[in-house]
Protein backbone atom coordinates (compact mmCIF):
# COMPACT_ATOMS: atom_id res chain seq x y z
CA UNK A 1 0.00 0.00 0.00
CA UNK A 2 1.65 3.65 -1.15
CA UNK A 3 0.77 6.40 1.10
CA UNK A 4 0.80 10.15 0.84
CA UNK A 5 2.52 12.16 2.93
CA UNK A 6 0.25 14.86 5.06
CA UNK A 7 1.38 18.11 5.02
CA UNK A 8 2.63 18.87 8.40
CA UNK A 9 1.65 22.78 9.48
CA UNK A 10 2.39 22.75 12.92
CA UNK A 11 5.96 22.86 14.64
CA UNK A 12 6.76 22.70 17.70
CA UNK A 13 7.94 25.96 19.26
CA UNK A 14 11.57 26.79 19.83
CA UNK A 15 12.23 28.78 22.87
CA UNK A 16 15.31 31.27 22.16
CA UNK A 17 18.11 31.16 25.25
CA UNK A 18 17.27 33.39 27.89
CA UNK A 19 18.61 37.19 28.20
CA UNK A 20 20.33 35.85 31.45
CA UNK A 21 22.52 33.30 29.51
CA UNK A 22 22.36 35.71 26.44
CA UNK A 23 26.50 36.10 26.97
CA UNK A 24 26.90 33.19 27.52
CA UNK A 25 26.13 31.63 24.02
CA UNK A 26 26.76 31.99 20.29
CA UNK A 27 24.23 33.61 17.86
CA UNK A 28 22.93 36.17 20.68
CA UNK A 29 23.27 38.61 17.88
CA UNK A 30 22.81 36.63 14.73
CA UNK A 31 20.73 36.79 12.21
CA UNK A 32 17.01 34.86 12.84
CA UNK A 33 17.63 32.18 11.44
CA UNK A 34 20.46 31.00 13.68
CA UNK A 35 19.60 30.41 17.06
CA UNK A 36 21.78 29.74 19.86
CA UNK A 37 22.36 26.06 21.25
CA UNK A 38 23.97 25.82 25.21
CA UNK A 39 27.74 27.09 25.46
CA UNK A 40 30.10 23.83 25.24
CA UNK A 41 30.97 23.95 29.09
CA UNK A 42 27.26 22.21 29.58
CA UNK A 43 28.82 19.34 28.34
CA UNK A 44 31.62 19.17 30.10
CA UNK A 45 31.50 20.59 33.67
CA UNK A 46 31.95 18.34 35.93
CA UNK A 47 29.84 20.56 38.41
CA UNK A 48 27.14 21.58 36.00
CA UNK A 49 27.00 18.19 35.27
CA UNK A 50 26.19 17.25 39.21
CA UNK A 51 23.65 19.85 39.50
CA UNK A 52 21.82 18.11 36.85
CA UNK A 53 22.15 14.95 38.79
CA UNK A 54 20.74 16.61 41.87
CA UNK A 55 17.60 19.07 39.39
CA UNK A 56 16.53 16.82 36.68
CA UNK A 57 17.87 13.22 36.81
CA UNK A 58 16.68 13.35 41.15
CA UNK A 59 14.21 15.78 40.63
CA UNK A 60 12.07 14.30 37.35
CA UNK A 61 10.34 11.07 36.47
CA UNK A 62 12.39 8.63 35.41
CA UNK A 63 12.09 5.96 33.46
CA UNK A 64 14.00 3.08 35.39
CA UNK A 65 13.30 -0.63 34.35
CA UNK A 66 10.83 -2.60 32.03
CA UNK A 67 7.98 -4.10 34.33
CA UNK A 68 7.93 -7.34 32.28
CA UNK A 69 12.20 -7.91 33.54
CA UNK A 70 10.50 -8.02 37.27
CA UNK A 71 8.55 -11.25 36.45
CA UNK A 72 8.03 -12.54 39.88
CA UNK A 73 7.77 -11.55 43.36
CA UNK A 74 11.17 -10.59 44.89
CA UNK A 75 13.07 -10.61 41.25
CA UNK A 76 14.65 -7.17 41.47
CA UNK A 77 16.59 -4.54 39.43
CA UNK A 78 19.16 -1.63 40.15
CA UNK A 79 19.39 1.38 38.66
CA UNK A 80 21.58 4.83 38.74
CA UNK A 81 19.16 7.88 38.97
CA UNK A 82 21.41 10.53 39.07
CA UNK A 83 23.74 9.99 42.10
CA UNK A 84 21.18 7.38 43.94
CA UNK A 85 20.82 3.74 43.31
CA UNK A 86 18.03 2.51 43.31
CA UNK A 87 16.44 -0.66 44.04
CA UNK A 88 13.32 -1.81 42.22
CA UNK A 89 11.39 -5.48 42.75
CA UNK A 90 7.77 -6.55 43.09
CA UNK A 91 6.53 -7.14 46.68
CA UNK A 92 4.52 -10.69 47.44
CA UNK A 93 1.45 -9.56 45.53
CA UNK A 94 3.75 -8.64 42.68
CA UNK A 95 3.06 -5.56 43.18
CA UNK A 96 5.92 -3.06 42.10
CA UNK A 97 8.46 -1.49 44.96
CA UNK A 98 11.10 0.83 44.85
CA UNK A 99 13.61 2.05 46.98
CA UNK A 100 16.89 3.44 47.80
CA UNK A 101 19.61 1.03 47.52
CA UNK A 102 20.92 1.85 51.38
CA UNK A 103 20.56 -0.13 54.54
CA UNK A 104 18.78 1.78 57.21
CA UNK A 105 21.46 1.26 59.95
CA UNK A 106 24.83 2.19 58.79
CA UNK A 107 24.06 2.94 55.02
CA UNK A 108 25.38 -0.62 53.37
CA UNK A 109 24.34 -0.97 49.71
CA UNK A 110 21.73 -3.85 50.25
CA UNK A 111 21.78 -4.71 46.61
CA UNK A 112 25.32 -5.36 44.30
CA UNK A 113 23.96 -6.75 41.47
CA UNK A 114 22.19 -5.06 38.85
CA UNK A 115 19.95 -7.96 38.54
CA UNK A 116 18.49 -10.54 40.61
CA UNK A 117 16.34 -12.37 43.03
CA UNK A 118 15.52 -13.00 46.81
CA UNK A 119 12.95 -15.20 48.03
CA UNK A 120 10.60 -12.84 50.65
CA UNK A 121 12.78 -10.50 52.03
CA UNK A 122 15.82 -8.11 51.45
CA UNK A 123 18.80 -8.30 53.94
CA UNK A 124 22.03 -6.22 54.72
CA UNK A 125 25.18 -7.98 54.13
CA UNK A 126 26.77 -6.29 56.51
CA UNK A 127 24.87 -6.09 59.83
CA UNK A 128 21.48 -8.30 58.46
CA UNK A 129 18.96 -5.81 58.95
CA UNK A 130 16.30 -7.32 56.98
CA UNK A 131 13.86 -6.03 55.11
CA UNK A 132 10.39 -7.18 53.56
CA UNK A 133 9.31 -6.35 49.75
CA UNK A 134 7.16 -3.28 51.00
CA UNK A 135 10.28 -2.13 52.81
CA UNK A 136 9.96 -2.72 56.16
CA UNK A 137 12.24 -3.60 58.95
CA UNK A 138 11.68 -6.99 59.87
CA UNK A 139 14.37 -8.56 61.50
CA UNK A 140 17.75 -7.39 62.85
CA UNK A 141 20.09 -8.88 66.00
CA UNK A 142 18.62 -8.27 68.99
CA UNK A 143 15.86 -6.09 67.35
CA UNK A 144 13.47 -7.37 69.75
CA UNK A 145 15.25 -5.98 72.88
CA UNK A 146 14.66 -2.69 71.39
CA UNK A 147 10.91 -2.04 71.57
CA UNK A 148 10.99 1.55 70.81
CA UNK A 149 11.99 1.11 67.42
CA UNK A 150 8.98 1.60 64.82
CA UNK A 151 9.86 -0.80 62.49
CA UNK A 152 8.21 0.91 59.49
CA UNK A 153 9.81 4.27 60.45
CA UNK A 154 13.27 3.01 60.05
CA UNK A 155 12.15 1.00 57.21
CA UNK A 156 13.97 0.84 53.64
CA UNK A 157 13.34 4.88 52.26
CA UNK A 158 10.46 4.30 49.52
CA UNK A 159 10.64 6.17 46.05
CA UNK A 160 7.51 7.26 44.16
CA UNK A 161 6.56 5.17 41.54
CA UNK A 162 4.37 5.29 38.24
CA UNK A 163 3.95 2.65 35.56
CA UNK A 164 3.40 3.53 31.97
CA UNK A 165 3.88 1.91 28.89
CA UNK A 166 5.31 -1.30 30.36
CA UNK A 167 7.88 0.16 32.02
CA UNK A 168 8.51 1.28 35.77
CA UNK A 169 9.03 5.13 35.95
CA UNK A 170 10.34 6.77 39.45
CA UNK A 171 10.64 10.15 41.08
CA UNK A 172 13.32 10.88 44.21
CA UNK A 173 11.51 14.39 44.44
CA UNK A 174 9.54 14.84 47.60
CA UNK A 175 7.23 16.40 45.52
CA UNK A 176 6.70 14.77 42.15
CA UNK A 177 5.82 17.04 39.21
CA UNK A 178 2.97 15.98 37.62
CA UNK A 179 3.21 12.44 35.67
CA UNK A 180 0.01 13.23 33.58
CA UNK A 181 1.84 16.85 32.35
CA UNK A 182 5.61 15.95 32.31
CA UNK A 183 5.50 12.13 31.05
CA UNK A 184 2.10 11.80 29.43
CA UNK A 185 1.98 15.37 27.83
CA UNK A 186 5.12 14.42 26.48
CA UNK A 187 2.71 12.40 23.92
CA UNK A 188 0.36 15.01 23.89
CA UNK A 189 2.95 17.75 22.84
CA UNK A 190 4.34 15.35 20.05
CA UNK A 191 1.37 13.56 18.69
CA UNK A 192 -1.73 15.51 19.19
CA UNK A 193 -3.54 13.13 21.66
CA UNK A 194 -2.35 10.64 23.97
CA UNK A 195 -4.46 7.90 22.03
CA UNK A 196 -2.20 8.11 19.39
CA UNK A 197 0.70 6.21 21.49
CA UNK A 198 -1.79 3.86 22.98
CA UNK A 199 -2.96 2.30 19.99
CA UNK A 200 0.28 0.60 19.90
CA UNK A 201 -0.11 -1.46 23.25
CA UNK A 202 3.34 -0.60 24.11
CA UNK A 203 2.36 -2.49 27.47
CA UNK A 204 1.22 -5.45 26.31
CA UNK A 205 4.14 -5.69 23.71
CA UNK A 206 7.12 -8.71 24.14
CA UNK A 207 10.85 -8.02 24.07
CA UNK A 208 12.28 -9.24 21.22
CA UNK A 209 15.92 -7.47 21.80
CA UNK A 210 17.58 -5.15 23.72
CA UNK A 211 21.48 -3.44 22.77
CA UNK A 212 22.67 -1.61 26.01
CA UNK A 213 25.76 1.19 24.27
CA UNK A 214 28.21 3.13 26.14
CA UNK A 215 28.41 6.22 24.75
CA UNK A 216 31.50 8.09 25.28
CA UNK A 217 29.23 11.78 25.22
CA UNK A 218 26.95 14.03 27.43
CA UNK A 219 23.58 12.88 27.25
CA UNK A 220 22.52 16.16 25.99
CA UNK A 221 24.37 15.95 22.72
CA UNK A 222 22.38 11.96 22.47
CA UNK A 223 19.07 14.16 23.17
CA UNK A 224 19.69 16.48 20.44
CA UNK A 225 20.93 14.21 17.79
CA UNK A 226 17.44 12.39 18.11
CA UNK A 227 15.55 15.23 17.84
CA UNK A 228 16.79 16.85 14.40
CA UNK A 229 16.95 14.80 11.43
CA UNK A 230 19.40 17.86 9.78
CA UNK A 231 22.42 14.95 9.45
CA UNK A 232 19.92 12.43 7.79
CA UNK A 233 20.82 12.56 4.74
CA UNK A 234 24.39 12.65 5.78
CA UNK A 235 24.90 9.94 8.17
CA UNK A 236 21.64 7.68 7.82
CA UNK A 237 21.82 5.86 4.08
CA UNK A 238 19.87 3.20 4.97
CA UNK A 239 16.41 5.17 6.98
CA UNK A 240 16.57 7.80 4.67
CA UNK A 241 15.70 4.76 1.60
CA UNK A 242 13.02 3.67 4.52
CA UNK A 243 11.93 7.18 5.58
CA UNK A 244 12.73 9.17 1.97
CA UNK A 245 11.54 12.48 3.83
CA UNK A 246 13.98 12.68 6.36
CA UNK A 247 16.73 12.98 3.62
CA UNK A 248 15.28 16.41 3.44
CA UNK A 249 16.64 17.40 6.78
CA UNK A 250 13.23 18.01 8.63
CA UNK A 251 12.61 15.44 12.03
CA UNK A 252 8.96 13.83 12.72
CA UNK A 253 9.96 15.34 15.71
CA UNK A 254 9.83 19.06 14.04
CA UNK A 255 6.01 18.91 13.80
CA UNK A 256 2.80 17.88 15.97
CA UNK A 257 1.20 14.48 14.99
CA UNK A 258 3.19 13.74 12.18
CA UNK A 259 4.67 10.73 11.13
CA UNK A 260 7.12 10.33 8.46
CA UNK A 261 5.90 7.73 5.45
CA UNK A 262 7.86 4.95 3.86
CA UNK A 263 9.09 5.25 0.36
CA UNK A 264 6.77 3.81 -2.07
CA UNK A 265 8.59 0.89 -2.86
CA UNK A 266 9.29 0.28 0.97
CA UNK A 267 7.66 -3.38 2.05
CA UNK A 268 8.58 -2.91 6.12
CA UNK A 269 10.64 -0.89 8.42
CA UNK A 270 13.88 -3.17 7.97
CA UNK A 271 17.12 -2.88 6.68
CA UNK A 272 16.22 -3.71 3.29
CA UNK A 273 13.22 -2.13 3.42
CA UNK A 274 11.68 -6.00 3.13
CA UNK A 275 8.39 -7.13 4.19
CA UNK A 276 8.52 -6.78 8.44
CA UNK A 277 5.52 -8.48 10.50
CA UNK A 278 1.62 -7.95 10.43
CA UNK A 279 1.28 -4.57 11.97
CA UNK A 280 -0.26 -4.60 15.82
CA UNK A 281 -3.40 -4.72 16.95
CA UNK A 282 -4.74 -0.94 17.14
CA UNK A 283 -3.00 0.31 13.97
CA UNK A 284 -5.23 1.69 11.62
CA UNK A 285 -4.48 2.62 7.73
CA UNK A 286 -3.85 6.23 9.26
CA UNK A 287 -0.79 4.76 11.42
CA UNK A 288 0.25 2.26 8.69
CA UNK A 289 3.38 2.84 6.83
CA UNK A 290 4.25 5.65 9.18
CA UNK A 291 7.68 6.51 11.58
CA UNK A 292 6.58 8.91 14.62
CA UNK A 293 9.27 9.56 17.55
CA UNK A 294 8.97 11.48 20.75
CA UNK A 295 11.08 12.25 23.42
CA UNK A 296 10.23 12.47 27.49
CA UNK A 297 12.52 14.48 28.88
CA UNK A 298 15.35 13.84 30.09
CA UNK A 299 16.14 10.65 28.77
CA UNK A 300 13.59 8.62 26.86
CA UNK A 301 13.10 8.21 23.07
CA UNK A 302 10.18 6.02 21.74
CA UNK A 303 9.74 4.87 17.92
CA UNK A 304 6.75 4.10 16.39
CA UNK A 305 5.93 1.57 13.47
CA UNK A 306 3.28 -0.55 12.21
CA UNK A 307 5.06 -3.71 13.85
CA UNK A 308 7.15 -2.19 16.76
CA UNK A 309 8.26 -0.08 18.97
CA UNK A 310 11.62 1.04 20.05
CA UNK A 311 12.58 2.28 23.22
CA UNK A 312 15.59 3.82 24.59
CA UNK A 313 16.22 4.60 27.98
CA UNK A 314 19.52 6.76 28.52
CA UNK A 315 21.78 6.55 31.61
CA UNK A 316 23.81 9.54 32.45
CA UNK A 317 27.09 8.44 34.37
CA UNK A 318 28.83 11.34 33.45
CA UNK A 319 29.29 14.47 31.67
CA UNK A 320 31.26 12.58 28.92
CA UNK A 321 29.58 8.81 29.44
CA UNK A 322 25.91 7.66 28.77
CA UNK A 323 24.78 3.80 28.60
CA UNK A 324 21.68 3.74 26.74
CA UNK A 325 19.46 0.83 26.38
CA UNK A 326 17.92 0.29 23.39
CA UNK A 327 14.61 -2.42 23.36
CA UNK A 328 12.99 -3.34 20.38
CA UNK A 329 9.64 -4.09 21.38
CA UNK A 330 7.03 -6.97 19.31
CA UNK A 331 3.65 -8.51 19.39
CA UNK A 332 3.90 -11.18 22.19
CA UNK A 333 3.16 -14.13 19.09
CA UNK A 334 5.90 -12.72 16.86
CA UNK A 335 8.70 -13.02 19.84
CA UNK A 336 7.14 -16.57 20.88
CA UNK A 337 7.19 -17.75 17.02
CA UNK A 338 10.53 -17.70 16.86
CA UNK A 339 10.51 -15.60 14.29
CA UNK A 340 13.93 -13.96 12.81
CA UNK A 341 14.05 -10.47 13.91
CA UNK A 342 17.67 -9.35 12.72
CA UNK A 343 16.88 -7.39 9.62
CA UNK A 344 13.63 -5.47 11.77
CA UNK A 345 16.48 -4.74 14.68
CA UNK A 346 19.63 -4.18 12.40
CA UNK A 347 17.96 -0.53 10.42
CA UNK A 348 17.91 0.87 14.30
CA UNK A 349 21.02 -0.43 15.07
CA UNK A 350 23.05 0.67 12.26
CA UNK A 351 20.75 4.16 12.82
CA UNK A 352 22.22 3.94 16.95
CA UNK A 353 25.59 3.32 15.95
CA UNK A 354 25.89 6.09 13.39
CA UNK A 355 23.82 8.41 16.37
CA UNK A 356 26.46 7.60 18.95
CA UNK A 357 29.73 8.02 16.46
CA UNK A 358 29.00 11.40 15.95
CA UNK A 359 28.39 12.21 18.96
CA UNK A 360 31.27 10.72 20.30
CA UNK A 361 32.89 12.76 17.48
CA UNK A 362 31.71 15.34 18.87
CA UNK A 363 32.22 15.70 22.36
CA UNK A 364 36.05 16.12 22.34
CA UNK A 365 35.21 19.59 20.81
CA UNK A 366 33.08 20.62 23.38
CA UNK A 367 36.23 21.97 25.64
CA UNK A 368 37.63 23.76 22.67
CA UNK A 369 37.74 27.33 22.83
CA UNK A 370 36.21 27.10 19.29
CA UNK A 371 33.06 26.34 21.11
CA UNK A 372 33.29 27.98 24.23
CA UNK A 373 30.14 29.98 23.35
CA UNK A 374 28.61 27.34 21.88
CA UNK A 375 27.13 26.49 18.54
CA UNK A 376 23.97 27.94 16.10
CA UNK A 377 20.49 25.87 15.34
CA UNK A 378 19.64 26.01 12.39
CA UNK A 379 15.44 26.31 11.58
CA UNK A 380 14.93 22.90 11.20
CA UNK A 381 16.65 22.09 14.82
CA UNK A 382 14.66 25.35 16.42
CA UNK A 383 12.85 23.08 18.18
CA UNK A 384 16.07 21.77 19.99
CA UNK A 385 16.20 25.40 21.79
CA UNK A 386 13.24 24.34 23.51
CA UNK A 387 14.78 21.46 24.90
CA UNK A 388 17.64 23.77 26.30
CA UNK A 389 15.46 26.56 27.99
CA UNK A 390 14.10 23.26 29.64
CA UNK A 391 17.14 22.38 30.89
CA UNK A 392 18.19 25.75 31.76
CA UNK A 393 14.98 26.18 34.00
CA UNK A 394 15.95 23.33 35.88
CA UNK A 395 19.33 23.84 36.61
CA UNK A 396 18.51 27.73 38.34
CA UNK A 397 15.73 25.33 40.42
CA UNK A 398 16.23 24.28 43.99
CA UNK A 399 14.84 20.67 44.25
CA UNK A 400 13.21 18.37 46.39
CA UNK A 401 14.56 15.31 47.10
CA UNK A 402 13.29 12.09 49.06
CA UNK A 403 17.20 11.25 49.40
CA UNK A 404 16.94 14.33 52.30
CA UNK A 405 13.88 13.53 53.52
CA UNK A 406 13.71 13.05 57.63
CA UNK A 407 12.33 9.33 58.88
CA UNK A 408 9.32 9.05 58.97
CA UNK A 409 7.90 10.85 55.64
CA UNK A 410 5.61 10.38 53.39
CA UNK A 411 6.22 6.87 51.52
CA UNK A 412 6.11 6.36 47.92
CA UNK A 413 6.73 4.06 45.45
CA UNK A 414 11.39 2.85 41.85
CA UNK A 415 18.90 0.09 36.44
CA UNK A 416 23.15 0.61 39.26
CA UNK A 417 25.27 -1.48 39.96
CA UNK A 418 24.21 -3.39 42.58
CA UNK A 419 23.15 -8.57 45.17
CA UNK A 420 20.86 -8.91 47.34
CA UNK A 421 21.00 -11.26 50.18
CA UNK A 422 17.66 -12.98 51.17
CA UNK A 423 17.00 -14.16 54.49
CA UNK A 424 14.31 -16.62 53.97
CA UNK A 425 14.92 -19.84 53.52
Amino acid sequence: MTTTPTTPTTPLSPHPPDSADSADSAGSAGPPSLIATLPGRHYTDPELFRQEQERIFESVWFCAVRGADLDKPGAFRTVRIGRESVVVTRNRAGEPRAFLNVCRHRGARLCLESAGEVRRSLQCPYHAWTYDLDGKLIAAPNLAQLTDVDRTQYGLRPVRLREWLGYVWLCLADEPPSFEETVIGAAVERLGDVAVIDRYGVAGLALGRRISYDVQANWKLIVENFMECYHCATIHPELTDVLPEFADGLAAQYYVGHGAAFGDDIKGFTVDGSAGFAPLDGIGAELDRRYYALTVKPTVFVNLVPDQVILHRMFPLGPDRTVVECDWLYAPEVVASGADLSGSVELFHRVNAQDFAACERTQPAMSSRAYRDGGVLVPSEHHIGAFHQWVREHISSVPKSVANSEPGSEPSSVPSSGACTSASP
